[in-house]
């Protein structure tokens, strides 16, 4: 499958996915908006365009509380799809007012900023633990050995998810996740219909654990949220475990990664870091501009639009480009230089709108956590191995890091 030939957006080309942000400066010229064929979509890449459409009500995450598939010219998933689109459509990512609204106002009496905050304890030890192995051992891949553990552990033991059930939590949410890129294949799906019911099983199972003897978790939290006589059905608690734990290490991992493979490509901007630790909030939201993890998210046309003259129908779909957003220069000063002083960084990392993202606060506090720890107890971290770049697209991570303590 081959981008049209006078669009340089290919995101299964190993060269783009590498580095696609001369591609996105060569798509900012070519207009604010280009139907894009392979995936039957509208891409836009301007930031003032996605930071309007991620808020304009006009545009869906589903299409469903309004229209049925076939009303809206789409056709249904396959039915053995079914297991993947009832954990992935009762979550509140992929919803619209008013379920997500009722849905994300009972998570936000559970997840609270308290409740994070109360946190950065358990965050900042934990990281600190992981750092002072991968020294001990001389080096590692840092994905493996802090950038990974860290978030999941975090996740798991806001959910009261026990340590010796952990080990399944990562492999589910790369097979679930390996959804959300651009034509999956049948072997992809499979992959996430096995992880949506196993992962689904396993939490009904936890929750009638907890609904018998409820903790100070947040599954517990979520089992006692109610108000006004609303609750989370069972399916809509099931949904958002998954979704709170797959956003909530996929984007921080992947950030951590990328980050620091940055880092060690500007080694003026590391020694700077090394030499000043209170640049550390404003690396961590640099970095994340710089290459962001989420690089596309998409939004159903619910109601026909106009975007610079071209007329997008009801029923068709938009791709609203974060990471070539993240690097316009209409809005970011010298975009593709790494900055981490910058100050003035309106990046959508996060989002925008009523999806923003209800973890943004934990990912920052983690990824500041684990950067700090490494620049206190790895002053010497280097690059051991050039690493290989994941060949995924939409979710941009690398393979492993592998480093070096002198």
């Amino acid at each position: 499958m081959a981008a049209p030939s006078d669009l340089a957006f290919d995101p299964w080309d190993p060269a783009f996915v590498a580095d696609p942000y001369p591609a996105y400066a060569e798509l900012r010229e070519q207009g604010r908006v280009r139907y894009f064929e392979p995936t039957d979509q509208w891409l836009v890449a301007h930031h003032a365009d996605v930071s309007a459409l991620l808020r304009d009500r006009r545009l869906g995450r589903t299409y469903q509380h309004r229209f049925g598939h076939e009303e809206f010219g789409r056709t249904p998933p396959p039915p053995e799809h079914e297991p993947f689109h009832t954990l992935n459509d009762h979550g509140m990512l992929d919803l619209e007012p008013p379920d997500h609204t009722r849905i994300r106002r009972l998570v936000s009496k559970a997840f609270t900023p308290r409740t994070v905050e109360r946190l950065r304890p358990y965050v900042e030890r934990l990281a600190g633990e992981l750092v002072d192995g991968l020294v001990a051992a001389g080096g590692g891949d840092l994905l493996r050995d802090v950038a990974e553990p860290l978030p999941v552990a975090v996740i798991a033991e806001m959910l009261g998810i026990p340590e010796s059930d952990r080990a399944p939590l990562r492999p589910w949410s790369a097979d679930i996740c390996g959804m959300y890129e651009l034509n999956p294949s049948e072997e992809a799906a499979a992959k996430a219909v096995r992880a949506s019911v196993e992962f689904s099983d396993y939490l009904r199972d936890l929750i009638a654990e907890r609904r018998k003897n409820p903790g100070d978790d947040l599954i517990s939290g979520l089992i006692a949220a109610h108000d006004e006589g609303d609750r989370l059905t069972e399916q809509e608690m099931i949904s958002t475990c998954v979704l709170l734990l797959n956003a909530g290490h996929e984007a921080t991992v992947n950030s951590t990664v990328n980050g620091w493979w940055a880092l060690f490509r500007h080694p003026d901007q590391l020694a700077a870091l090394r030499a000043d630790h209170s640049l550390v909030p404003t690396a961590v939201e640099e970095l994340m501009r710089y290459d962001t993890p989420l690089q596309l998210f998409e939004r159903w046309v619910l109601d026909e639009i106009e975007i610079d003259g071209q007329v997008i129908p009801r029923g068709a779909e938009i791709a609203m480009l974060f990471g070539s957003a993240n690097h316009d220069p209409a809005v970011f000063a010298d975009p593709s230089r790494l900055d981490l002083a910058r100050r003035d960084n309106p990046h959508i990392s996060f989002s925008a709108g009523i999806h923003y993202c209800i973890g943004a606060p934990l990912a920052r506090i983690e990824l500041a956590a684990s950067m700090t720890a490494l620049l206190d107890r790895a002053p010497t971290l280097r690059l051991a191995a050039e690493p290989v770049r994941k060949p995924n697209f939409v979710i941009r991570g690398l393979e492993g890091l592998e480093v070096e303590v002198a």
